[in-house]
């Protein structure tokens, strides 16, 4: 029931879910899942791995989600994005602590990403040891934003995402 639960929660934070994309679960890992969609008239396919915060502080005013993605026609490989609970002010610093690192992402509003490929890869090589991760900030009212996300499951679901594109680019 769980799996169901999460399959269809996440289903519905995917970007782009409101469009009439084709989507292919490739798989469900603990709190992570995988997808693999084709956008009409794509010729390669985009893939994601993606979880939803197991909590967040206060109430939040949009959809909150993790994602690592490919897409294979960009060159894509292993991109961390986040969608954070809250917009955050545009003068504080958008944090993402997994295990022991610390990064500092860029971003605007709800949207939060790696500064480059480089910062991608350690993201991703910190998620597949650590047991959990949070990103945290502020609102432009002064409101503390923490999304904190479980890891049980997402290295699974990040191999997953990459072999659903690896025949793609």
């Amino acid at each position: 029931m769980r799996r169901t639960v999460l399959f269809f929660l996440m289903l519905a934070a995917l970007p782009g879910a409101a469009m009439a994309s084709p989507r292919d679960a490739l798989g469900i890992f603990d709190g992570w899942g995988a997808f693999r969609e084709s956008a009409q008239g794509a010729s390669a396919p985009r893939c994601f791995a993606i979880a939803a915060p197991a909590a967040t502080i206060g109430r939040p005013t949009a959809k909150p989600y993790a994602s690592i993605g490919y897409w294979p026609k960009s060159r894509i490989r292993g991109q961390f994005y986040v969608r954070l609970s809250k917009a955050r002010s545009a003068q504080r610093e958008l944090r993402l602590t997994v295990g022991s690192r610390r990064f500092i992402l860029t971003g605007n509003g709800v949207h939060g990403w790696a500064s480059d490929a480089r910062m991608d890869a350690a993201i991703v090589a910190a998620m597949r040891s650590a047991p959990s991760m949070s990103v945290e900030s502020s609102t432009p009212t002064g409101g503390a934003i923490a999304d904190t996300y479980r890891l049980r499951g997402a290295a699974t679901a990040i191999d997953a995402a990459a072999l659903g594109c690896a025949k793609q680019g």
